[in-house]
């Protein structure tokens, strides 16, 4: 009898224990919408623990719901076609009683890197280049990538004390130091056009990563696809 009372109440215990850990998991939830329409808009939804990354996961949805593990902060990327991109940071300190953060978003028009840019000129602004193209597993930039490019030259003749860092990046498939040359190259060729076009070469640091910070750890080719770019931080201005 005293061995059944002892399970009974060993078992009570861990049941309570258990359910003490579920309760003070914490969750980020929120539905994308159009800032213009108010309607759903389905998007890719890229999470990480900050500062290291050491926890990642990808949405693809309208809505999203995930918890943060061992109360870190996590930084999130939304993306949608025809919208431009969305990135903010989560904190565990601002969930509610529920333990939830609630965080609807609002898509807005995408923007070109210039104007983004002249609407802030904050030191570390970071904008990603969605229209810059380059052939497969080359650094050759495609002609459609101009335009953009363009603006970006614009954007440091008119602020002439505007010290900009190209970043590149690749997936996480193939060669780690072949990934890292490819980023480089193409940070590199990119500098090479924005000095082509009467940039000031001075005013344009290059860094490369290759595939040592995804956005993204998911093995599908649209994870991939996200985790290829070429952004652009503001140093100085």
């Amino acid at each position: 009898m005293k061995k059944l009372i002892f399970l009974i109440f060993f078992s009570a215990t861990a049941i309570t224990s258990w359910g003490q850990a579920i309760d003070t998991l914490i969750y980020a939830s929120g539905h994308i919408t159009s800032a213009t329409t108010k309607e759903a808009v389905v998007a890719r939804i890229s999470y990480k623990s900050e500062p290291y990354g050491s926890k990642t996961g990808f949405l693809s949805g309208s809505s999203f719901n995930f918890p943060l593990f061992d109360n870190e902060k996590y930084s999130i990327t939304v993306e949608a076609p025809g919208y431009a991109p969305s990135k903010f940071l989560i904190d565990p300190a601002e969930a509610n009683s529920d333990r939830k953060i609630i965080k609807d978003i609002e898509l807005g028009l995408p923007n070109t890197a210039a104007k983004v840019a002249e609407e802030t000129h904050a030191v570390g602004k970071l904008m990603r280049l969605d229209n810059l193209i380059f052939g497969l597993n080359s650094s050759k930039i495609e002609s459609s990538s101009n335009d953009e490019l363009n603006q970006i030259v614009k954007m440091l003749k008119d602020n002439p004390n505007m010290i900009i860092q190209l970043e590149g990046h690749t997936d996480v498939k193939g060669d780690p130091k072949k990934n890292l040359e490819l980023s480089q190259q193409r940070v590199d060729a990119v500098k090479n056009y924005l000095v082509s076009k009467g940039a000031n070469k001075n005013k344009i640091k290059t860094k490369a990563f290759g595939g040592t910070q995804p956005m993204s750890r998911e093995n599908t080719e649209e994870a991939h696809k996200l985790n290829r770019r070429v952004e652009l931080r503001v140093l100085q201005n």
